[in-house]
């Protein structure tokens, strides 16, 4: 067979298995829809717990002094590697297809004879799919009448996807409000395919998943800085929703990550 169906996955995965996965899967999902605003919270903690308890390192002897101290100064680190802040406030504006295709270039196979990409895949199972949405009204460059593309990293081609994507629901579905950060032009979202996951490793693919999209979201965020480009990873939406505008499965596509992409605010 020289092309694997996706649904060809199903005949090899244990179903017990892949329902346990799910149901823990499902539990991490938020609801976010303006229908349910004022009715649900994610917690009770008030703002002075909350910065008490984020941004922190955890010491495991925080009474004793045995730390070791780490010489490397300002200077130093200025040649080494590292990814930008998160931005805060995206500007308007459509990204030209070359830059989006600079931007993946890293997750593409390392030549045209082997399957092996830019990210390591335990088993070599690769189950993280990425796909591409334009989010800007002009996108002059962008190929296709579609406004979402996925990638197919071995074959270094992008698929069309075949749904009808109306803009301002594909921008529902991923930016929900009132969370305002501007007008990212782009947004990659990264999805597990469980069925590919599932079948050699059984739970612990699950874990494996997380890694390599981990993995995957590090090599666009350093590809991004050299290129001037802004990002921000976001994970405030709802699963269904967001695998209704795809087009996909949700009982088989695990949305795990949006990344977003555009040109930060000068004032930020």
């Amino acid at each position: 067979m020289k092309k694997v169906p996706h649904d060809y996955y199903l005949r090899f995965i244990d179903a017990s298995v892949y329902e346990e996965v799910l149901e823990f899967h499902s539990k991490g999902n938020f609801t976010l829809h303006k229908a349910f605003q004022h009715h649900t919270s994610l917690h009770f903690l008030d703002e002075g717990h909350l910065a008490q308890l984020t941004g922190n390192e955890l010491v495991l002897y925080p009474d004793m002094d045995l730390t070791v101290e780490l010489k490397l100064s300002d200077e130093h680190r200025k040649g080494l590697l590292y990814r930008n802040e998160s931005c805060e406030r995206f500007v308007p504006g459509e990204l030209e297809f070359a830059d989006v295709e600079k931007l993946v270039s890293p997750l593409l196979s390392m030549n045209t004879e082997s399957y092996k990409r830019g990210y390591p895949s335990g088993g070599a199972l690769y189950p993280a799919e990425v796909f591409l949405c334009s989010l800007s009204n002009e996108c002059s460059t962008w190929p296709g009448a579609g406004k979402i593309l996925h990638l197919l990293p071995k074959s270094r081609r992008f698929e069309v996807m075949q749904v009808e994507t109306d803009l301002e629901k594909l921008k529902a579905a991923i930016l929900t409000p009132p969370n305002d950060i501007g007008s990212p032009s782009l947004a990659l979202i990264y999805v597990a395919y469980m069925p590919k996951n599932l079948f050699k490793y059984r739970y612990r693919g699950y874990r494996m998943a997380l890694m390599e999209i981990g993995s995957i979201y590090m090599l666009v965020e350093l590809q991004a800085k050299s290129l001037g480009l802004a990002c921000r990873l976001w994970s405030a939406y709802t699963d269904s929703m967001l695998c209704k505008v795809l087009g996909l499965n949700p009982a088989l596509f695990f949305p795990m990550c949006v990344h977003f992409i555009g040109r930060q605010h000068e004032s930020y």
